[in-house]
């Protein structure tokens, strides 16, 4: 039988509070006051949550990120070592960076990064090209400390897979050096200019090198497309109660990256990246709804996802 697939993910992991918040406003007044009524605290981050996706599901990942050697950053570390995710990747940098979110009732959410040192940081490329060795895949988020990494991942040949999040820009100069080097290209739908069948079409023609387009799109499931011309949507109900939104498209990146390097079948791949995604946000905090192989085989078994395959 042979290893799972080998993902090297480079990103941020950070420490997030997550709040479930109610507002009151007393009579009379613009005194305005929030009541707590949940509160979760933990790893977070994009790196920290597509390494934790892609582990969990059983791919073999190297997280390559900077963990500051402050209190935060002794919880970050502790976070990681309980889920085997701290290793030689995980390097150490003088301060830690931070997250809030704070969610209402209804899942709209306000929600605040703090990078700390880590938007000016650098990266030991030394690490990178060591652990990206033989590597199935690159998954380099667009912190700025992964920049660099961009030419290490080339030369060693492995293909690049990088998640723009929200974009509007097909040359946002900013994400250029990711758009243009990556294999695998994700975003979200929220400020696309176009829609998404249109945008995956766009992708291709603008990047030569991209093989695999995709669309987060919200409570209306996800798209992928493929060079060759294959379309898939995937859509499905919540399974359970709405709680927060945070994290979802990282679940679903990072589940399809695992069903895709590991059998090429991008349909099926989205299918269960879809159906990942609406199980993670019912939980209050982004990672405390990951789920393993055997829990989202189970789920895929009593909750059906709609499926259509086109051509774009």
């Amino acid at each position: 039988m042979s290893s799972p697939p080998r993902i090297v993910v480079a990103g941020v992991a950070n420490l997030c509070t997550a709040a479930t918040v109610t507002t009151t406003v007393a009579s009379g007044t613009d005194d305005r006051r929030e009541h707590t009524t949940a509160m979760a605290t933990g790893v977070s981050g994009v790196g920290a949550n597509l390494a934790l996706t892609l582990n969990r599901l059983g791919t073999r990942v190297d997280l390559c990120t900077l963990i500051g050697q402050d209190p935060p950053g002794r919880a970050i570390r502790a976070g990681l070592e309980q889920e085997g995710l701290h290793g030689p990747g995980c390097v150490p940098t003088p301060s830690s960076a931070l997250a809030l979110c704070l969610v209402d009732g209804n899942g709209g959410r306000h929600s605040a990064t703090y990078l700390n040192d880590l938007a000016d940081a650098l990266y030991p490329t030394s690490v990178f090209t060591d652990l990206v060795q033989g590597a199935d895949l690159a998954v380099l988020t667009t912190i700025g400390f992964t920049r660099p990494l961009i030419a290490h991942a080339h030369r060693a040949g492995v293909p690049i897979a990088v998640d723009v999040h929200v974009v509007a820009d097909i040359d946002h100069p900013e994400q250029e050096p990711w758009l243009h080097s990556a294999d695998v290209v994700f975003c979200s739908h929220e400020r696309l200019p176009c829609p998404p069948r249109a945008w995956i079409r766009h992708v291709f023609d603008t990047y030569p090198g991209c093989v695999v387009a995709g669309v987060g799109c919200g409570d209306r499931g996800a798209m992928v497309g493929t060079r060759e011309g294959l379309l898939v949507t995937a859509r499905t109900r919540l399974p359970r109660p709405l709680a927060n939104t945070i994290g979802a498209g990282d679940a679903l990146f990072g589940s399809f990256l695992h069903g895709w390097v590991a059998a090429g079948n991008p349909a099926q791949a989205l299918h269960d990246a879809v159906l990942h995604a609406s199980w993670l946000i019912g939980d209050l905090f982004p990672n405390h709804g990951r789920l393993d192989r055997d829990q989202l085989r189970e789920l895929a078994r009593t909750h059906p996802v709609h499926m259509t395959v086109d051509r774009w």
